[in-house]
């Protein structure tokens, strides 16, 4: 139980932002949810929208109510020590503009 405990500090030593900003970096992207179960992540992209920073990761590991083929935002906040964190967006409309906000930024890459 320590070694999870420790692993789990160690993940949260690290800015999440450092690691979704790195363009060198293709390692899985491994995140805690409520249960303090680690679920394992791909990242999609990163995606400006109304002036706020938001995620798109794709699950490697099974997730409840996900299914192989879906990704899901997050929205990227900052915490009162200065840190990033991830938020799923629950809007979801604010979900949907994001997804489309990526596909233009996919239609724009293709046509160069």
């Amino acid at each position: 139980m320590k070694e999870k405990e420790n692993k789990q500090e160690e993940v949260k030593d690290v800015n999440i932002l450092d690691i979704l900003l790195d363009e060198d970096n293709d390692d899985p992207i491994t995140l805690f949810d409520e249960n303090d179960k680690a679920v394992r992540f791909d990242q999609v992209a990163i995606i400006p929208f109304k002036e706020k920073l938001y995620a798109i990761l794709k699950p490697i590991d099974d997730m409840e109510g996900v299914e192989d083929d879906e990704a899901i935002v997050f929205l990227i906040e900052e915490t009162e020590d200065g840190d990033a964190e991830l938020v799923i967006e629950t809007d979801e409309p604010t979900a949907i503009k994001v997804f489309d906000e990526y596909y233009k930024l996919l239609d724009e890459a293709e046509k160069k």
